[in-house]
């Protein structure tokens, strides 16, 4: 596997976490999801979940079993955010690092081809869920509005790089109806 192929996301969605429907789901075959934490769901170091974030949930967990895989330490903020959620967590996942995402999955009991890895980082997210053979999903980062005019360098970063290696980093999302 080349590096722009660790690096390619299967979906770009060109929206936060909030974009995944399950027409989504039904489409790209997906049966569970396995979610960043820090600005996929929540803006970095806040500790309460929006009543937004609630009711997505309520509304997936009806078509795929969720997993929160944060590589923050906070046994404190992250099993708050997950009980908040009532998701099953693993903290200190060290992404790119397959071994948590694959604890996940398996406790899924569900194929890795059928979760999708969530996240707003090219170089943690998207390299672990492609590197364990997972379909993998970017979003736009959840921030916190009184900060959202500063700028992400280590996003930016990552974004430049993989461009300069040939990722195509172009939303891909498509439009489906209740049919699809």
């Amino acid at each position: 596997m080349s590096k722009v192929t660790f690096l390619q996301p299967d979906l770009i969605l060109g929206d936060t976490v909030f974009g995944i429907t399950t027409e989504v789901l039904r489409h790209h075959q997906l049966k569970g999801l396995v979610l960043d934490v820090d600005e996929t769901l929540v803006p970095l170091k806040e500790r309460q979940v929006s009543e937004d974030l609630v009711r997505w949930i309520e509304q997936i967990r009806n078509d795929a079993t969720i997993w929160l895989v944060s590589n923050n330490l906070s046994e404190n903020r992250i099993g708050s955010i997950a009980q908040s959620l009532n998701v099953p967590y693993i903290l200190g996942a060290g992404k790119p690092s397959r071994r948590k995402l694959r604890q996940a999955v398996r406790s899924m009991n569900l194929p890795a081809s059928q979760v999708a890895m969530v996240g707003d980082r090219l170089f943690t997210d998207v390299i672990a869920g492609n590197r364990l053979g997972m379909f993998t999903i970017l979003v736009e980062p959840m921030v916190d509005p009184a900060i959202a005019a500063r700028s992400y360098p280590i996003r930016n970063l990552e974004v430049w790089i993989s461009q300069k290696l040939g990722v195509s980093l172009a939303t891909n999302l498509q439009k489906f109806t209740k049919n699809d």
